[in-house]
């Protein structure tokens, strides 16, 4: 039991995955109408690469939104992006205590 995460512990580990999906969908949103400009440039394609991208953006960002409403359930299992991100290490106090007064004595 002294190794299971606490309350807090748990709190901050959602907020983590919640901010995590958040700037990915940002970023899917900039690198797919990023993308889809940046080839009707060098096509002469325009505007129809910027609209695949703009569409195919907001798919990823609506399936990573999707992701994000199952982040704090306790029922619903996480898609493998929210997976991928809960399964970042979280310090536990004694090694976040620990690592502290490590600075302090230096």
């Amino acid at each position: 039991m002294a190794n299971s995460p606490t309350p807090e512990q748990q709190d901050l580990r959602a907020v983590g995955v919640a901010t995590g999906l958040g700037c990915s969908i940002v970023a899917a949103l900039v690198l797919c109408i990023g993308g889809g400009v940046w080839l009707d440039g060098r096509f002469g394609t325009s505007p129809l690469l910027t609209l695949l991208g703009v569409v195919l953006g907001l798919v990823v960002a609506g399936y990573q939104l999707w992701e994000l409403t199952k982040v704090g359930s306790k029922t619903a299992q996480p898609g493998p992006m929210a997976r991928t991100i809960a399964r970042l290490p979280m310090p536990s106090p004694r090694t976040t205590r620990e690592r502290e007064r490590g600075s302090n004595e230096e």
